[in-house]
């Protein structure tokens, strides 16, 4: 026996093995976040910001898939921490603009190396041009599915 469990049927099924893989992930990165006093939307939002620079609430919530009303507490969160600031848009008052602080630079750096040595993790069974398969290869799946359902 190969140590694997349940129905071959099940075993070969690429969505249920999706399914698992993307559950054991979610928990190694949601544990390993939380160990570092951080959630995967931090590192969503600090990553936008890092990435994009300062932007709207509006954009924000575009950039990151978060919801509007969800990624008002991240902010909040994000802001009593120090990380960002948020500060009204100087070309429409009723808008807030939010920047990343040094401080938010610096949580973004160590952020960043914490989720690729969890990813490094999640991944270790694959080479580096497996990975970048894989990567390719989900990318298509979400991709097409954001598609059809936007």
């Amino acid at each position: 026996m190969d140590g694997r469990t349940g129905a071959a049927r099940l075993r070969s099924l690429p969505t249920r093995l999706l399914s698992l893989a993307a559950t054991h992930s979610d928990r190694l990165v949601n544990e390993g976040l939380a160990a570092a006093d951080a959630r995967k939307w931090h590192y969503a939002v600090l990553a936008t910001l890092m990435e994009s620079g300062p932007a709207s609430q509006a954009e924000l919530s575009r950039r990151t898939g978060i919801y509007r009303s969800d990624l008002v507490s991240v902010i909040n969160e994000l802001t009593d921490r120090g990380l960002v600031e948020r500060a009204p848009d100087p070309a429409d008052r009723r808008r807030n603009v939010i920047t990343m602080t040094e401080r938010g630079r610096a949580r973004f750096a160590r952020l960043d190396e914490l989720l690729t040595e969890l990813e490094d993790e999640v991944l270790a069974p694959l080479g580096p041009a497996e990975r970048d398969q894989l990567a390719q290869l989900l990318t298509r799946i979400v991709d097409h599915h954001a598609h059809r359902d936007g």
